[in-house]
C-alpha cells in the first residue's frame, strides 16, 4: 500500500504539473494573439513652403509622457481617473515615437528646412524640438456611447548652441467619436491629429 501511495501521488504531481504547462501555454498564446494596428500619418493639408529653404538643422528629440502612454496600446478612459486600453488594436508605434515621426513628417512636408532627423547629421543641429505629450486618448463621455477624443503636446524650440528656449507653445485638439467602436474612435484620433500638425508645422516654419 506505501508504494501504491507514493506512485498515486506522483502521478498526481504530474498531472498537476501538465495541467499547469497548458495554462502556461494558454497565456503565451493568448499574449501571442496579434493585435490590428493603426497608424496615424501626417495631415496632407500642410503647405509647402514658397520660399527658399532655410539653412536650419531641426532635430525632433522623442517625446516625454505618462507611464499610461508610454506604450503602443491605444487608450480610452472611462472616467478621469481610469485608463484602459482599446481591445484587440494597438498603434503601428509607441505613442512617444508615433508623435515624434508625425513631427518629422509635418515638418518636411512643409520643405521649409535644410534638414530634419530624430538625431543630428553632425556633432549637434541647429534647433531641437522638446515636447511633452500630455493628452492622447479618448475620453468616454458620461452616460453616452461616444468619446471625445483628446490630443495635447506641449513643445519647445531649443538653439543647441546655448540651450536656450527659442519659442513654446502648447497644442491643442479635440474631436469627438460618435461611437466607441474601435474604427469611429481611430477617426476622430485622425481628425484631430490632422488639426494638431497643420497647426504645428505652420508655427515651427515661422518661429524659425
Amino acid at each position: 500500500m506505501k508504494t501504491w501511495g507514493h506512485l498515486r501521488h506522483a502521478m498526481m504531481v504530474m498531472a498537476l504539473a501538465a495541467l499547469s504547462g497548458c495554462a502556461a501555454i494558454s497565456a503565451v498564446s493568448d499574449a501571442a494573439t496579434p493585435l490590428d494596428v493603426y497608424e496615424l500619418r501626417a495631415p496632407d493639408t500642410i503647405a509647402a513652403t514658397n520660399g527658399r529653404v532655410l539653412a536650419r538643422d531641426v532635430i525632433v528629440e522623442i517625446p516625454t509622457t505618462s507611464g499610461a502612454l508610454a506604450t503602443d496600446r491605444i487608450m480610452i478612459r472611462p472616467n478621469a481617473l481610469q485608463a484602459q486600453y482599446l481591445p484587440d488594436v494597438r498603434w503601428s508605434e509607441p505613442t512617444p515615437v508615433m508623435v515624434q515621426t508625425l513631427m518629422l513628417r509635418s515638418i518636411e512636408a512643409t520643405g521649409a528646412v535644410r534638414y530634419v532627423g530624430r538625431k543630428p547629421l553632425g556633432v549637434s543641429g541647429d534647433f531641437a524640438l522638446v515636447t511633452e505629450v500630455i493628452d492622447f486618448q479618448a475620453d468616454v463621455v458620461p452616460a453616452t456611447d461616444t468619446a471625445n477624443v483628446q490630443i495635447t503636446l506641449l513643445v519647445r524650440i531649443v538653439r543647441e548652441s546655448d540651450a536656450s528656449i527659442v519659442a513654446s507653445r502648447r497644442f491643442t485638439a479635440s474631436a469627438v467619436a460618435a461611437t466607441t467602436e474601435t474604427d469611429v474612435v481611430i477617426d476622430a484620433f485622425s481628425s484631430a491629429s490632422d488639426q494638431i500638425f497643420v497647426d504645428f508645422a505652420q508655427w515651427v516654419r515661422t518661429t524659425l
